[in-house]
Order: structure tokens, then C-alpha cells, then sequence
């Protein structure tokens, strides 16, 4: 199959604005603490919930010790994308913490991600979205103390594979068209582009199930990926020694459905499918908490 020539699809400006929606102002507290917990602890790391120097699993009534949920987000997000779960897990004690995915490349992310797996110490569930799937993959190859992975709407790359090949294989994505691309030049000269998806065509694109409101808000704070984060192989995959879940967007414009499927297959992921946009997490995060405790509850 023909992969995407992202240099031909590229194309327009960035235009970003102050679009902060009534009734997001919990949202936008629970930005504000993300960031100062991010300061306090690492300097790349948000935490989504109070931790010490490691974090304690939390013990259920039956004795079984609840593993950490890291949770990690992909492309033109955050990790205050992952709110509406960490809610729900934090009801049901499980230890939850969101990473910020600096979104440069799959290895040197992996790097910052097995940061906050060390500190956090003992079992660990990891779960991605998007893009942040290619990470976990990565981060979680032969580390005993990750216990199982769960993709959400996200990538499981073999190596040698990347997202782009990936998002190419099978058609339907209408991304390339919605995308904005920013040059930048590194600190040493060197340079590359960082990608957004335009503020008018965040909504449909991406979050077609979110309120309008809460997709706007989310199109003002979206992170941008490198380029070149799109067409970095992979060098490992921790989804063929570990067991996996995934949960499927059936209504995705990001990641072809059937390529998300072609991969989980692959995987033997226990799927769960949901009629969703690519920002599941957002529009559904009970079916994405569900599936997570699933996964936790099978490392007992």
C-alpha cells in the first residue's frame, strides 16, 4: 500500500486563539495544577494525581494491590485530555498519574516516559492514545515491572514501522488536510517542523463527538508533533511480549479503522470497539476507564 507523502499534503498557516469556553473552568484549574505538579516533581512530567517520592498501589478489599495507571497522550493533545478517566479511576483507588509526551520521537520519548515508570515503582499499567501508543511500546519492551498495555485509538507499531506508514496503509484518514505545519530551528542549528491541525477543522477532525465548546478549547491548547516523530521506526515493541487491550474508534479520522484493527489484531489485543471520534478518552472515558481496570485486574 502507498503510505502518505506528508510533504505534498502540507500546506497553510497556523492560527491559534484564546478560545476558552463557559464551563471549563474546573478544565482549566486542573491545567493549572498539572503544570505546577510538573515543576515540583519533573520537569517533563504532569501529574495527575498527589504522589510522593513513589508512588503507593493502592490495595483492594480482596488484598489485591492495585497496580499505577501511567497514562500517555499522543498528537494535539495533552494530558489533560485523559481528565474525564482519571476521575474515574481515582474513584475506584487505582494510582494514576499522566505523563506530558514531549512528542519529539518514539525512542527519546520512551526515555522521558521509563523516567516516570522508575520513580514511580512497582506494578505499572501503561496506557496511550494515539500516538502516545508507539511510546508505551516502546517504553514498556523488557521492563518486568510494566504489567500490560492498553491502545486508545492509538498506534502499536512493529519495528521498523511508523505512525505514518501506519495511518497510510488502510485509507480514511482525512488528517493531512487538516494539518498546519510550523518550522522551527533547534538550540544547535538544526531544524524541522512541528505539525498542529487548524483550529477550524480541530472539531470535525478530531473530536467530533466533544462538545463544541470543549473541542475549541481543546484546539487553543493542543501540543504539536514533530515531523519527524511521524516517520521515526520503531525499534521495539513491548505489545509482542506483554498483554494488551485496545480499545478501537470505529468513527476515527486520524487512524483508519480498519488499520487500527489490522494492528490490534496482530497484537492478540482484547478489543473493545466504540462508535467514536479519535478523542475517546474525552467523549467516552467510562468505556476507557472499563477497559483499563480490565487490564489491571488481569495481572493479579
Amino acid at each position: 500500500m502507498e503510505t502518505l507523502d506528508l510533504h505534498q499534503l502540507l500546506e497553510g498557516r497556523i492560527h491559534m486563539g484564546d478560545i476558552i469556553g463557559q464551563g471549563h473552568l474546573r478544565r482549566r484549574v486542573s491545567r493549572a495544577v498539572t503544570a505546577l505538579a510538573a515543576g515540583a516533581v519533573v520537569g517533563t512530567l504532569a501529574v495527575a494525581c498527589a504522589a510522593g517520592s513513589k508512588t503507593n498501589a493502592a490495595p483492594a478489599d480482596d488484598g489485591f494491590v492495585k497496580p499505577t495507571v501511567i497514562l500517555e497522550h499522543g498528537a494535539f493533545a495533552d494530558a489533560s485530555s485523559w481528565t474525564g478517566v482519571i476521575e474515574r479511576l481515582r474513584k475506584d483507588n487505582y494510582p494514576v498519574l499522566a505523563a506530558a509526551d514531549p512528542l519529539r520521537g518514539p525512542a527519546g520519548d520512551a526515555t522521558t516516559l521509563r523516567a516516570l515508570i522508575n520513580h514511580v515503582g512497582g506494578p505499572v499499567i501503561l496506557v496511550g492514545h494515539s500516538y502516545g501508543g508507539s511510546v508505551i511500546s516502546a517504553a514498556g519492551a523488557g521492563i518486568a515491572q510494566v504489567k500490560a498495555l492498553v491502545y486508545v485509538a492509538a498506534f502499536l507499531p512493529a519495528p521498523g514501522e511508523n505512525a505514518l506508514e501506519l495511518t497510510g496503509k488502510y485509507p480514511g484518514s482525512t488528517l493531512p488536510d487538516a494539518l498546519n505545519p510550523a518550522p522551527f530551528t533547534n538550540p544547535d542549528g538544526t531544524t524541522g517542523t512541528d505539525l498542529y491541525i487548524k483550529p477550524d477543522k480541530f472539531h470535525d477532525q478530531f473530536a467530533a463527538d466533544v462538545p463544541a465548546d470543549e473541542a475549541a478549547l481543546m484546539a487553543a491548547t493542543q501540543r504539536p508533533i514533530a515531523q519527524s516523530a511521524l516517520e521515526e521506526k520503531a525499534t521495539a515493541a513491548a505489545w509482542t511480549e506483554k498483554p494488551s487491550w485496545d480499545v478501537i474508534t470505529t468513527q476515527d479520522k486520524n487512524i483508519p479503522v480498519e488499520a487500527q484493527r489490522f494492528m490490534a489484531q496482530r497484537a492478540h489485543s482484547h478489543v473493545t470497539e466504540v462508535a467514536a471520534s479519535h478523542s475517546v478518552a474525552v467523549s467516552h472515558p467510562d468505556t476507557v476507564a472499563d477497559v483499563i481496570e480490565q487490564a489491571a485486574r488481569a495481572t493479579r
